[in-house]
C-alpha cells in the first residue's frame, strides 16, 4: 500500500498473531528449554540414581562371578551379550522414557498445540548452485550483529554457569585437599557432597539466564511482528471489508427496509402523530397476531412521508404525542404492542372504527 517506509508503532493484531504462530513463529527459548531439560535430568539421577547403580552392581556382580573364560567363543558371544545389554535397558529405560515425557512437557509449555508445515517441508531452492554459493559467501562475510550478539550472550552464558561451578570449588577447596589419606568411602561422600552443590548452583544459573532469555526472545518477537498504521487498516478492510463498500451496502439495505415498511402503510388501521415529528403506523388483524401490530414507524422526514402514504390512502391519522412517541421508542416495526400500552392503543382504534361505522 507504499508504506514500506512507515515506522512500525502497533502492537500486532490477533490476526497477525496467527498467521505468525501458523508459519512456526513463536517466541521461545532454547536457554531456557536446555535448562529444564538439564536441571530435570539431573532431578531424575538424583531419585533414581541410586537404585539404577545398584541394579548396575548387582547386574556386573553376577554375570563376572558366573562367567568363565571357557564358555567364551566367537560363536556365542552374541548370546551371552544379549541379556547384558537388555538388562542394561531395562535399568535405562525407566530414566530415558520419564527425561522423554518430561521434555515433551517442557516444550510444549512453550510452544503449546502447533504444527506448523512451514517449518519441515523441503525446498529444492535450497539446493540451486547459486543458493549454494551464496551461503558460501556468508562464511567470509563479517560478522553479522544478530550473529555477534548471540555469540558474546553464549559466552556469557558459559562464564556465569562456569563461575557458579568454580565458586563451589573454591568454597570447598579445604575439604578437597583434606581428602588426602582418606578412606575411599568418606572421600566419595565428599566428592559427591561437592559435586551435588556444583550441579544445583550451576542449574539455578541455567535458569535465570533461560527465564531473562525467554523474556528477551518474547520482546524481539513481539518488536519483529509490530505493524504498522496502514497495515492495521488494510488488515481490517480484509477482514470486515471496506468501509465504504460497506456504507453503501447499509444505504440499500435501509432503502430496501423503508420501501417495504410504506407499502405496509396502506394495509394499516391508523398512524398515530407527535403531530409533526413522529409518525407510527398501527394494524390490528387478529388471524395473524393477537394484539395490534407497528407496522411502520419513522421521524421528521420519514414520519412525513408516512402521514402522505396515509393520506393518499386515506388511512386515519390521530394526534397522540405521548403514544406516538412511545410506541416511536419501545415497539420495533412488525412488533405486537405490549400490555402496558393496550389501553391507549385500544382507545385509538375503537375512536377509529366508530367513526368509520357512522360513515
Amino acid at each position: 500500500m507504499g508504506d514500506t517506509g512507515a515506522e512500525k508503532t502497533e502492537s500486532a493484531t490477533g490476526k497477525r498473531r496467527q498467521k505468525e504462530r501458523d508459519k512456526g513463529n513463536i517466541p521461545k527459548s532454547q536457554d531456557l528449554n536446555s535448562a529444564l531439560m538439564v536441571t530435570s535430568g539431573i532431578a531424575l539421577l538424583g531419585m533414581l540414581g541410586g537404585k539404577m547403580l545398584q541394579n548396575l552392581q548387582t547386574l556386573l556382580f553376577e554375570t563376572f562371578s558366573h562367567l568363565s573364560p571357557k564358555d567364551i567363543s566367537s560363536d556365542n558371544i552374541l548370546l551371552i551379550i544379549l541379556p547384558f545389554v537388555q538388562s542394561i535397558g531395562q535399568i535405562l529405560l525407566p530414566f530415558l522414557l520419564t527425561l522423554m515425557i518430561l521434555g515433551i512437557i517442557i516444550i510444549r509449555s512453550q510452544v503449546g498445540h502447533i504444527f506448523a508445515i512451514d517449518k519441515i517441508k523441503f525446498n529444492l531452492a535450497n539446493l540451486a548452485p547459486s543458493k549454494m554459493l551464496t551461503n558460501a559467501k556468508k562464511l567470509f562475510n563479517p560478522v553479522e550483529p544478530r550473529t555477534l550478539v548471540e555469540l558474546i550472550k553464549s559466552f556469557i552464558k558459559l562464564l556465569v554457569v562456569g563461575s557458579t561451578g568454580f565458586s563451589v570449588l573454591n568454597s570447598r577447596k579445604d575439604e578437597l585437599f583434606g581428602l588426602v589419606g582418606l578412606d575411599l568411602h568418606s572421600s566419595f561422600a565428599i566428592i559427591s557432597s561437592i559435586l551435588a552443590q556444583m550441579l544445583i548452583n550451576m542449574c539455578i544459573a541455567m535458569l535465570v539466564i533461560g527465564i531473562f532469555d525467554k523474556s528477551y526472545q518474547t520482546y524481539e518477537f513481539e518488536k519483529s511482528i509490530k505493524m504498522t498504521k496502514q497495515e492495521i487498516k488494510d488488515e481490517l478492510k480484509d477482514s470486515e471489508g471496506d468501509p465504504k463498500i460497506k456504507a453503501k451496502i447499509r444505504g440499500i439495505q435501509m432503502r430496501m427496509a423503508q420501501q417495504r415498511m410504506m407499502s405496509n402503510i396502506p394495509k394499516a388501521d391508523v398512524v398515530v402523530t407527535n403531530p409533526t415529528h413522529y409518525a407510527v403506523a398501527i394494524k390490528y388483524d387478529k388471524s395473524k397476531a393477537p394484539a395490534p401490530m407497528v407496522v411502520a414507524k419513522g421521524v421528521d422526514f420519514v414520519a412525513f412521508k408516512i402521514k402522505e402514504v396515509a393520506q393518499n390512502n386515506k388511512i386515519p391519522i390521530i394526534e397522540n404525542r405521548s403514544l406516538a412517541r412511545a410506541l416511536y421508542k419501545l415497539v420495533p416495526i412488525d412488533g405486537i404492542i405490549p400490555a402496558d400500552m393496550f389501553v391507549a392503543v385500544a382507545e385509538v382504534l375503537a375512536y377509529v372504527y366508530n367513526k368509520d361505522k357512522k360513515k
